[in-house]
């Protein structure tokens, strides 16, 4: 049974779900249908895996920090009074 990383494209909720059969996931924030695959790291540890996720997590991370100012730009100017 895989376990696959997914991306919900209807609310953005990042989620692992184990796929049993034919089964359609659904995401768990918001129930949709309307999921992306992503990528899914292999639970094997090694020099290699763990340069690969380090190089994920920073990449995710500085694009969750450059959405989060990026709309903290728009509140402040929306604000702006």
């Amino acid at each position: 049974m895989p376990l696959y990383d997914y991306t919900c494209k209807a609310c953005g909720a990042e989620s692992e779900i184990l796929i049993r059969g034919a089964k359609t996931p659904a995401c768990p924030a918001c129930k949709s249908e309307d999921l992306e695959r992503g990528i899914s790291l292999p639970a094997i540890k090694s020099d290699t895996t763990r340069g690969i996720i380090k190089r994920e997590t920073k990449r995710r991370d500085h694009r969750l920090a450059a959405e989060k100012e990026h709309a903290q730009r728009q509140y402040e100017a929306s604000h702006d009074d």
